[in-house]
């Protein structure tokens, strides 16, 4: 047996747990406000409520994770905060919401100017590229909490998006014979970073050169891909029947969507980084059970769509192919392997 995610301290198994009996809870709370109606309350990639007028507004909240530990080793923060926006406003898009708002928080051990201005760039490099505003945010300083001797933070934000009614997308229309069309992602991009540091920093240092990788802090550290333009570009051409950002689960993501068969048979040839990593004595299903594998987003569509589909992440400079299709078999299955 090989190293997991969970002998990192990350059992997903317990947390999908924990989370489940947090939205019992929080589920009584749904009919709290007269006159606003919660049509997407918990499980999903964003909680959506219906206003007055009829328009949809969805909500999402999300960090950057353990990725923060490698900007503070490196001592390089001005791309954390694009993960931050990607994070957040890929998963909202997963909906068919069109992200109108934003703000940050950002946690620290000490007030540092420099720091916080780099920390803001990457926002606002990634704000713009999601073509979301910035409306506001909270800087503390948390001495007390947040330990160590040099600077130490975490980053947080959250979205708001709009959409119609009718153009709500949450995978119900998911049907057999259905394909799934991957996106390729820019790297590890902000998920599984406490399986990736105690497998790497037990052989490397952030400052080594890796052959066919380059400086692994580098290669750590490159940004999470914003997908916002392209599908919502494909929202508006195409018959889209389910979208998933694959982040932590990595391709267990999908059954958000609906509880059905998600064959995944045609990945890509994954980028060196996870190479890298399974090559530390990490199983080939724990790769795919923890890491997007070159994958950043998942479209899931008809098959007559897939060319006009294509096309439009090609114009955005995107790389996208189909990887798979839907069955009726329950589970995820990648090259065989069934991983939930």
């Amino acid at each position: 047996m090989g190293v997991t995610y969970r002998d990192a301290g990350i059992d997903i198994r317990k947390i999908k747990q924990s989370q489940d009996s947090i939205g019992r809870l929080i589920s009584s709370t749904h009919n709290l406000r007269k006159g606003i109606k919660t049509m997407s309350g918990f499980g999903h990639y964003a909680g959506i409520v219906e206003i007055p007028g009829g328009k949809l507004l969805a909500t999402h909240t999300d960090g950057v994770g353990t990725k923060v530990i490698i900007a503070q080793m490196m001592r390089k923060y001005d791309t954390i905060g694009i993960d931050c926006i990607a994070m957040n406003v890929n998963d909202i898009i997963c909906t068919g919401a069109v992200p109108i708002s934003f703000v940050d928080y950002i946690a620290a051990n000490r007030n540092d100017q420099k720091i916080f201005k780099e920390i803001v760039r990457g926002l606002v490099s990634g704000a713009k590229k999601a073509k979301v505003p910035i409306v506001g945010g909270e800087t503390a300083i948390l001495p007390d909490l947040i330990s160590g001797k040099n600077f130490s933070f975490d980053l947080a934000g959250m979205v708001v998006g709009l959409l119609n009614k009718q153009d709500m997308i949450l995978g119900d229309m998911i049907n057999p014979g259905d394909i799934i069309i991957g996106v390729k992602s820019s790297g590890l991009h902000s998920n599984g970073y406490s399986l990736a540091r105690k497998v790497l920093l037990s052989k490397y240092s952030l400052r080594d050169k890796i052959k066919g990788l380059g400086v692994l802090g580098d290669a750590l550290l490159k940004p999470t891909e914003v997908y916002v333009q392209p599908v919502l570009e494909a929202i508006r051409e195409c018959d889209i029947h389910g979208l998933a950002h694959i982040t932590g689960g990595s391709f267990t993501k999908l059954l958000r969507l609906k509880k059905t068969g998600y064959v995944i048979d045609n990945l890509p040839e994954p980028p060196e980084i996870f190479q890298v990593i399974e090559n530390q004595d990490v199983e080939k299903e724990e790769m795919y059970k923890t890491f997007n594998m070159g994958i950043g987003f998942c479209v899931i569509a008809p098959e007559e769509e897939e060319e006009r589909i294509d096309k439009i992440f090609k114009k955005h400079g995107l790389q996208s192919r189909q990887i798979g299709e839907i069955t009726d078999k329950k589970g995820v299955f990648v090259d065989s392997l069934k991983i939930a």
